[in-house]
């Protein structure tokens, strides 16, 4: 990666201790896979903002997820406060799905597993979409970028 596209991504990413806290041992497994999955592959920027690489750094403040957006040497760059609301029906339909798809593996048939599993990756992908629109013209990122940060949201939400 050279030029734009090597600063146009983010670096790393944490999870604020004080306002998200720690989770059960899964929790927090599924916690760290997401964010190395997010800061493997991204595209990430800010716009009018020639900068980056980027640290995020997200918190919840009453129940709204902040993006707290710095350059990898700390210096800030913005924070940008995220409702949740959105994203309530979208996280909750996704568990239950979620919910089944482990109950069917159990049991099911291969299609049946399938159409579940079909099922998950439409909300999954609803949910980055919801997300991706939220974002519009604070945070630039692509769609794939967008899904890995919603897979994160998921593992914040998830109760294990």
């Amino acid at each position: 990666m050279t030029g734009a596209a090597s600063r146009h991504r983010l670096a790393s990413v944490a999870l604020d201790e004080g306002s998200i806290g720690r989770g059960t041992p899964d929790q927090e497994h599924e916690r760290q896979i997401a964010i190395y999955d997010l800061v493997e592959v991204n595209s990430f920027g800010v716009p009018d903002h020639d900068g980056g690489p980027y640290a995020l750094h997200l918190a919840m403040r009453d129940k709204k997820l902040v993006f707290d957006i710095r350059e990898i040497d700390g210096t800030p760059v913005i924070a940008h406060v995220l409702s949740l609301t959105p994203f309530r029906r979208i996280l909750r339909d996704y568990f239950m799905v979620c919910e089944s798809y482990y109950a069917a593996i159990r049991t099911a048939t291969p299609a049946q597993i399938e159409a579940i599993d079909m099922g998950r990756r439409g909300l999954h992908d609803e949910g980055a979409q919801v997300l991706a629109e939220r974002l519009n013209g604070k945070i630039a990122c692509d769609f794939d970028t967008a899904r890995r940060i919603f897979t994160l949201l998921t593992a914040l939400h998830w109760r294990g």
